[in-house]
């Protein structure tokens, strides 16, 4: 009799500084076969990067040690593999210190796999490449480019798992990817099966972002209302061959799996869901379809797939310039005529004062930060606001100036300002670009415990 073979594997983290209780609870009870932790957004890279420069024994995940130490021990117990993009910008680094942290532990027989390969800050300073959000040259950019980093796909993954790596590191691998990996692996699909990798994709993508699919970003009391978001589970799918797959997370954990949850998870990020491009597949996704099987079960099934893209994207980081930042918060009667009256003072001393700023903002926290002036007017006046005043400048002293005016509003502004704080930062931007698949390569790298 045939058994049909059923992959778990579950999301412990969906961004660098997410909770680590539920990833323990997965690792602990879940059962699982494999243990994703995707941690690493488009800035927090090129952040690491600059980290790196700075000191060669840094530029991973800072919450990967804590992360290793608690599930090392649950996961080699049951023979769950670890795979993250915890390397960030030293997944040798990043490997090393899992290493000595199981030693510490006491753990044996352990192999970490670090791969590396997206770092092309020198391809795309070598070519002649084009900022995919504005048409213009990457060489165009202000300043120097600080990181260059491609989204790598599973292939550059499968190579551990073939080696029977315990732990897989990595740095810029696409989301999904982390997730298609195991799946290709333990169900032996080909590189260009591309309908299964579509399915694949799917999967991951539902999983990447952790508790936004078991409730979190979801509830709205009244609306959509979510139990136990103190202690969300993440969660976890039930994978078959086919690609057919079953999303749930832990018995008793907090949230919720539903058709809800999941498609507002499917639509995350995804641009057009029907050419979803991603390192392995440009996956298809308009005619999935999700069906409530049982209490926290939803099966998600008919995702596509056509043919890999020859090139991988590229997100790229450079200074550009910094922001100086300014809040303080009036209320009782009145208060948004004296928060508006505060805006008008703070425009009117950086233009008197020659305050050189390159773009601003004049927001009313409460009243119009997020949608407008127009939408604010139909709305009564709250009890208290906050204002925020951000401008971006060429240096630094400059954007001082700009938190500094927003602090002398405590005495030189309208009556009742409180709780002002203040802060000037360096501005690390973002932009995309795409470079050919043959110009990446990879490798991976192994400790022993």
């Amino acid at each position: 009799m045939n058994t049909v073979k059923t992959i778990r594997i579950g999301c412990g983290a969906g961004y660098s500084g997410d909770r680590i209780e539920p990833a323990i609870e997965l690792a602990r009870k879940g059962d699982l076969d494999y243990l994703v932790f995707e941690c690493l957004a488009e800035r927090t890279i090129a952040i690491a990067q600059k980290g790196k420069a700075a000191d060669p024994d840094i530029g991973y995940d800072a919450l990967l040690p804590d992360r290793m130490a608690a599930v090392l021990p649950a996961c080699v117990e049951r023979g769950t593999t670890i795979i993250t993009n915890m390397g960030a910008a030293n997944p040798l680094a990043a490997a090393r210190v899992t290493r000595d942290i199981a030693r510490d532990l006491g753990l044996r027989g352990v192999r970490i796999a670090a791969v590396t390969g997206d770092d092309v800050l020198d391809v795309v300073k070598r070519g002649q490449y084009t900022v995919l959000e504005t048409g213009q040259p990457v060489s165009g950019l202000s300043g120097t480019l600080l990181s260059a980093n491609a989204y790598l796909g599973a292939e550059s993954l499968t190579p551990a798992l073939a080696e029977s790596a315990d732990v897989i590191i990595a740095g810029r691998v696409s989301d999904p990817s982390l997730f298609v990996a195991p799946l290709a692996h333990e169900f032996g699909w080909p590189p260009d099966a591309w309908p299964l990798l579509g399915r694949g994709t799917l999967v991951g993508h539902l999983l990447e972002c952790a508790g936004q699919v078991t409730g979190g970003y979801f509830a709205d009391p009244g609306f959509s209302d979510v139990e136990g978001l103190a202690c969300l589970g993440f969660p976890l799918a039930e994978v078959s061959e086919d690609g057919t797959a079953v999303i749930t997370k832990v018995d008793g954990s907090g949230g919720c799996v539903t058709p809800a949850t999941c498609k507002e998870q499917l639509l995350y990020e995804i641009h057009d869901p029907s050419a979803y491009v991603t390192p392995d597949v440009v996956a298809d996704f308009s005619r999935v379809r999700m069906t409530q099987t049982g209490r926290d079960r939803v099966k998600v099934e008919c995702a596509g797939g056509r043919p890999r893209t020859g090139t991988l994207k590229v997100s790229i980081g450079y200074p550009d310039g910094f922001i100086g930042e300014g809040q303080i918060s009036y209320a009782g009667p009145g208060a948004v005529d004296r928060a508006r009256l505060a805006l008008k003072i703070v425009a009117d001393r950086l233009r008197s004062t020659g305050v050189p700023i390159e773009e601003a903002r004049y927001d009313l926290i409460g009243v119009d930060a997020l949608h407008g002036r127009l939408r604010s007017r139909e709305h009564a006046d709250p009890y208290e606001v906050r204002i925020r005043v951000a401008a971006r400048t060429r240096t630094m002293e400059d954007a001082m100036r700009v938190a500094n005016e927003v602090e002398t509003l405590y005495t030189n502004g309208p009556a009742g300002g409180g709780g002002a704080v203040g802060q000037a930062r360096a501005v690390l931007a973002l932009a995309s670009t795409l470079v050919p698949r043959d110009l990446v390569r990879t490798s991976v790298h192994y400790e022993m415990v």
